[in-house]
């Protein structure tokens, strides 16, 4: 089972409450809070393919730039000791720190580049 969907370049989370009987989520990757609910998979994907058009709807009303999720920057935060490592590697191969970091993850989530 796939707890994500994505609609417009928007990934939202799928989320169950037994004790309620409802899907629900919110759409990840963004400061705004924008969630949606059903009582079937149907209702829920259709909720939030509402709010996704909604928010771009409003963005647009009101002559604001939609935020976009997943811009391609983000900070990480590690132990001194491990950043140094990851810098003396980087440079035996020749490479940016960013670069090595980007190789990293997408071999680590089996992304080809």
């Amino acid at each position: 089972m796939n707890n994500t969907m994505e609609y417009k370049g928007y990934v939202g989370s799928v989320e169950f409450s037994e004790a309620d009987g409802l899907f629900f989520g919110k759409v990840m990757g963004i400061r705004g809070l924008l969630s949606y609910e059903g009582t079937t998979a149907k209702e829920l994907v259709e909720d939030f393919h509402g709010v996704v058009d909604d928010y771009l709807a409003l963005c647009e009303a009101q002559g604001t730039t939609p935020e976009k999720a997943y811009k391609g920057s983000f900070n990480v935060r590690i132990s001194p000791e491990l950043h140094k490592k990851a810098v003396i590697c980087a440079a035996a191969q020749q490479m940016s720190l960013n670069s090595f970091v980007e190789r990293a993850l997408e071999k680590s989530v089996g992304v080809q580049s």
